[in-house]
């Protein structure tokens, strides 16, 4: 294997392991920076020897193994200023354990500990979530603060502080017992899917989506459906199938964005449709669903229909009144007047997205301008539309969505 095609062999292996590498070294280590530069220390090791000694046939385990004894080794040269840290080094190479044997346990996975770990609930709502973002799935400060709509070093003082109370009030390093597990469940759920989101469409960067941020978040629903089959677990894991069925038809060969109504739907994975049709199908049987569940099936009718005009907007609408019931937000207001300008016609749903951003709500949020500026194009209102895209486009932070906006403000001159 020459230089190159050992870092991209490197690189991938990063790119796919490194967050369940940190899992598991943070359960052997007990402490998250200790763990997460053990992580870096063992890929650098990596670095070093592979390319001479070859590939090992497990580079996982072989990762874990050379991170934990590199953090071990630290603190032993560090127990020179400090004497407790002798002690520590002692206890952590006397528990020793064979990483390759706890890797693949489908239920006690390292990671579904840690997100459990730290959707704690001696942890704030916000912290939790900002947390398990940074931890499990690898997003940096910038992108989680995006999300929170925040400033990075708010963001990073929160995951501090998080940290410390882990490590402060001894958090136990576990999967919850059974009781428990129902009242820390929606946090969980909630930072599954906003990993999912921001894999499915990615706040910035080059690239519409990260696969691998979305195929996580899936694994993840399959490992908590397994630890705990209840309707809103089911409704998500539907949900994120049905999504993810999309992807290979959202963006052109060169990348470039391709909305709904005009994707070609022979592309859409028919296998992700038909595990999330019949997800949906259980978890609504249940009568006990939540707001996971509706959006599932609001994503299972466009799933199943031939095209965005034969599409069931009726039932969509009645789904999103539904939902706007169980959770009122913004954002479901937004893809409900979307889903009445379909149902309607343009003026309809323009009118509604008028009144919500006529409140100071999704001001900042460049869908709900450019939603409106679409809506604006299709009647005909240029002038609108152009202004609309405009501030869409001072707000974007994806380059796929930048260049379809800039695409659609030189359709219209």
């Amino acid at each position: 294997m020459n230089s190159r095609d050992f870092r991209q062999t490197l690189d991938s292996l990063y790119k796919s392991e490194s967050r369940r590498i940190l899992a598991t070294l943070i359960r052997f280590l007990g402490d998250f920076d200790v763990a997460e530069d053990a992580l870096h220390d063992a890929f650098a090791a990596a670095a070093e020897q592979w390319p001479t000694e070859g590939v090992p046939t497990n580079p996982r385990a072989w990762l874990v193994s050379a991170g934990r004894f590199k953090a071990i080794d630290g603190m032993r040269k560090r127990a020179r200023f400090d004497s407790s840290l002798d002690h520590v080094a002692d206890q952590l190479a006397a528990d020793f354990e064979d990483p390759a044997e706890r890797l693949d346990d489908p239920v006690e996975d390292d990671q579904l500990r840690l997100i459990f770990t730290c959707c704690h609930p001696a942890l704030s709502p916000e912290a939790r979530v900002a947390l398990t973002l940074r931890e499990v799935c690898g997003l940096t400060t910038e992108e989680i603060a995006r999300a929170f709509l925040t400033t990075p070093p708010t963001l990073a003082q929160r995951i501090v502080r998080a940290k410390s109370k882990i490590r402060d009030a001894r958090i136990p390093y576990q999967v919850p017992l059974q009781a428990e597990l129902p009242g820390r469940l929606d946090t969980v759920l909630q930072v599954i899917y906003l990993v999912f989101n921001e894999g499915y469409s990615a706040t910035s960067g080059d690239s519409l989506t990260r696969s691998d941020l979305s195929g996580e978040a899936i694994r993840l629903g399959r490992l908590v459906m397994q630890l705990l089959p209840e309707p809103e677990v089911t409704g998500l894991l539907a949900l994120m199938l049905l999504q993810e069925s999309r992807r290979p038809a959202r963006t052109s060969p060169e990348g470039n964005l391709i909305l709904l109504e005009d994707q070609n739907r022979s592309l859409w994975s028919q296998e992700h449709i038909r595990e999330g049709v019949a997800l949906v199908e259980q978890a609504l049987a249940s009568r006990r669903f939540g707001v996971y569940a509706l959006q599932a099936a609001i994503a299972a009718l466009h799933a199943e229909a031939p095209s965005a005009g034969k599409t069931d907007w009726p039932q969509i609408v009645a789904l999103y009144d539904l939902l706007l019931q169980a959770e009122p937000s913004p954002i479901i207001e937004l893809n409900r007047a979307v889903a009445v300008a379909m149902r309607d016609g343009a003026k309809a749903g323009l009118d509604l997205i008028d009144a919500i951003l006529a409140r100071g709500d999704l001001e900042g949020y460049h869908l709900a301008h450019s939603a409106r500026a679409e809506l604006c194009r299709r009647l005909g209102r240029n002038d609108e539309a152009r202004a609309s895209y405009g501030q869409a486009l001072a707000l974007v932070q994806q380059e796929p969505e930048r260049r379809f906006l800039e695409g659609r403000l030189k359709d219209l001159g």
